[in-house]
């Protein structure tokens, strides 16, 4: 493994410094706005049963019976075990509201009303409170309430169906694309609440459901089909709407061809000594090379069978064309500018995670907490 950036828990505040998160979410949507909120300073509390997050055990691997799915989400929290259908357990986290700007919760609807501690019968004792709600469909509708898991939504999302090699069968995403951008979008709600309520004095419910994740993920299918009415296919590497913008091969690794603009095709013939391509009618504009791909396609990759697949993108990157080597995800972790912009971070207790992609100039991230920290009270 390459050097890692070791970041030190006396680390400089971070903007949300101040800010006190009660997260009482489990699996993966709610702990990773958790763990954002407290990468930018947040003081975050996580309460989980005393079985612990059902993530604990998604392994192999194992560190100390604790799997890496649940290391990756869980920094920067300090962790108590409570038994919130207990009375005990739930006059405790009454008390943790009470002294929280913000409560992150995933529970099935109506498991926290059930207990006495939901939204509605919290939100008038404790009106300055943000909660926010993560939910596969939310709690109303044809499908409200209803459980949601990634590939479930990916697969009503319409994503799993634009996604794969066009004479294939639809394809999972491969990874939890809809369940990550949900916390991300519940941290942006939290942050749109938080600065409303320096304003107002008042909380907000933060509504953040999977299916609406999964339906924002759809440009440009989406808009596609709202302009000409005609349903979206899978396209395998290729971009439905820009072309070449695929996966080619050459004389040695497969590259990656981001071309989105005539200029750039020009240098790209240039370089490989086809500068007529530029001028063939077939590809002289971005909408002719998209329409006619299937022709293009193999011009260029004939013209890339004696070249080496990382020298090729890197010398076209050179002339401002974009392109990129395939890596695996070893390789891509291991990178010199992956080290270069500090996204890979080592904690105190020895454990790698990725580091937090939103840069600030003053208020960097910072990682304090690794995972597992203990910890019964916010700290201030």
């Amino acid at each position: 493994m390459t050097e890692q950036v070791s970041i030190s828990p006396e680390a400089r505040p971070g903007a949300l410094a101040g800010i006190r998160v009660l997260d009482l979410s489990r699996i993966l949507g709610g702990p990773l706005a958790g763990q954002i909120l407290g990468d930018h300073g947040a003081d975050v509390l996580k309460v989980e049963p005393p079985q612990g997050d059902d993530t604990r055990a998604w392994g192999p691997p194992f560190k100390d019976g604790v799997a890496s799915y649940y290391y990756g989400l869980n920094r920067n929290k300090r962790i108590q075990f409570l038994d919130l259908s207990a009375p005990e357990g739930q006059r405790r986290v009454r008390e943790l509201m009470a002294r929280a700007d913000v409560v992150i919760e995933n529970f099935k609807t109506g498991t926290m009303e059930k207990w006495g501690i939901g939204y509605e019968q919290m939100r008038n004792e404790l009106p300055h409170l943000i909660w926010c709600r993560v939910t596969g469909f939310g709690t109303d509708g044809p499908l409200g309430a209803l459980p949601g898991y990634d590939a479930a939504i990916q697969a009503m999302a319409g994503l799993m169906s634009i996604n794969g090699e066009a004479t294939g069968d639809p394809l999972r995403v491969g990874l939890p694309v809809v369940d990550m951008v949900t916390g991300m979008n519940a941290v942006i709600g939290v942050l749109l609440a938080l600065h409303e309520r320096a304003r107002s004095g008042q909380g907000q419910l933060v509504d953040a459901a999977l299916y609406d994740s999964g339906l924002s993920l759809l440009h440009p299918h989406a808009a596609n089909w709202f302009m000409n009415g005609q349903v979206p296919q899978r396209t395998g590497n290729a971009h439905p709407n820009i072309y070449p913008y695929d996966v080619v091969r050459t004389g040695g690794a497969p590259i990656f061809l981001a071309v989105g603009n005539d200029r750039q095709f020009a240098l790209l013939c240039q370089h490989i000594g086809l500068p007529e391509l530029a001028q063939d009618a077939r590809f002289a504009t971005a909408g002719q090379r998209s329409v006619h791909r299937d022709a293009l396609k193999p011009l260029l990759e004939q013209a890339f069978a004696g070249d080496d697949g990382q020298q090729l993108a890197d010398a076209l990157m050179a002339i401002g064309v974009p392109a990129a080597p395939v890596l695996d995800v070893q390789q891509a972790l291991t990178h010199p500018h992956t080290r270069h912009r500090q996204m890979v971070v080592q904690m105190e207790d020895g454990s790698h995670g990725l580091g937090a992609p939103v840069k600030l100039s003053r208020t960097p991230a910072g990682y304090r907490h690794a995972p597992l920290t203990q910890g019964s009270d916010f700290l201030d």
